[in-house]
Order: structure tokens, then sequence, then C-alpha cells
């Protein structure tokens, strides 16, 4: 089992509630957050050691405005793009840029979500 407590910001239930099963099943503490502000208010009373977060919630870039965020409370916080634009995003712009430390392309594929997660963990 292990310690680590991971925040999940999308605005789809499906797409929560995938992911957590995913990161359950590894070990993984899960919170959870539909939207960017609530995201945030999560972020500071939990302090996850890392946060996935799709970028198109309740605003266009809300994504972006959520690392922006977390990286104001938390410089060194590991944030990752949820996005069915990740590969395009990539493209245009650097992630890290951005405020992510990397980006999972939607749907997320399981083995390559537990295998990144524990990377950056480790």
């Amino acid at each position: 089992m292990s310690d680590k407590k991971i925040l999940v910001i999308d605005d789809d239930q499906d797409i929560i509630e995938s992911i957590s099963a995913v990161l359950k099943s590894e070990g993984y503490s899960v919170v959870t957050a539909t939207n960017g502000k609530d995201g945030i208010d999560k972020f500071k009373k939990e302090k996850p050691d890392l946060v996935l977060s799709d970028m198109m919630m309740e605003n266009v870039d809300a994504g972006m405005k959520v690392a922006e965020m977390i990286k104001k409370e938390d410089k060194k916080a590991l944030i990752y793009l949820l996005s069915s634009i990740g590969s395009a995003t990539e493209a245009n712009a650097s992630v890290s840029e951005l405020g992510f430390t990397g980006v999972f392309q939607k749907p997320v594929d399981p083995a390559t979500l537990k295998d990144q997660v524990k990377k950056a963990l480790s």
C-alpha cells in the first residue's frame, strides 16, 4: 500500500471514476474535484503528492489557471494535464511552460497512468 495521495480534477464524472479506480488499485489515496476552484481548495487542504487536472473545464483554460494557482502554493507540485487534445497541446506549447509536469492523453491508458505516476512519485 502507498501513503501517496493524488488529486484528480475533471468535470467528467466518468473520467474521475475510471482514473480513481486505476489509482486506488495501485494503493494510492485519491481525492477528487469537478472544477478548478474546488480543485485548488482541495489542493490547499489535502496537500496531495500529485495532481491530475483536466485542461478544458468550466473555462477553456481552466487547467492552466489551476496549474498556475497550485504552483503559487507549492512550486515543486507535480501536476499532470489530462486532455483529449494533449498531443496537440504538446505540439503547440511546452507543457512545462503551461505549468504541467507532463500530459496524459484521454482516454487515459491504465498501464501508462500506473507507470508514469509510479515514476513521478518515486
